[in-house]
């Protein structure tokens, strides 16, 4: 996997990464730090893929084991660190599942096996920061 920044001299502080797989993401500061806040900070931006990655697991992991889903989404709320380097302390991940009769132990399981075993990205800030889930059903 590989990822190359470009930062746009010309923007304050707003940079541009290409993915490896060709895909472009723009990135930028808040305005006391140098940028014009034209787009998501960096950390916001680590955060959005933590969050991206174990909701591609849920959903995955449910449509394996047959069930039917029509929406995951999570929404997390972080705290860092109050000195440098400000990494994250603490994450609260809460998952929002919609489907047809989704049995509560299947979500339960889901969301377990995503932040235990198979979520590489909060597995990964699990390491400086405490991760707690929560969730709900929504039946349709």
């Amino acid at each position: 996997m590989e990822c190359t920044i470009h930062w746009l001299p010309g923007s304050g502080m707003g940079m541009v990464a290409e993915t490896g797989s060709g895909h472009l993401l723009t990135m930028d500061g808040a305005p006391d730090g140098g940028g014009r806040n034209l787009a998501p900070r960096p950390m916001e931006t680590l955060l959005a893929g933590a969050g991206g990655c174990t909701a591609y697991d849920v959903v995955l992991i449910l449509r394996r084991g047959r069930h039917e889903v029509t929406d995951c989404r999570v929404k997390l709320q972080a705290e860092r660190a109050e000195a440098d380097p400000k990494v994250f302390t603490r994450i609260h991940l809460h998952f929002t599942v919609t489907g047809r009769n989704l049995p509560e132990a299947a979500v339960a399981r889901a969301i377990a096996l995503s932040h235990e075993k198979y979520c590489s990205a909060t597995i990964m800030l699990g390491k400086t920061a405490e991760i707690t889930t929560s969730h709900d059903i929504v039946s349709v």
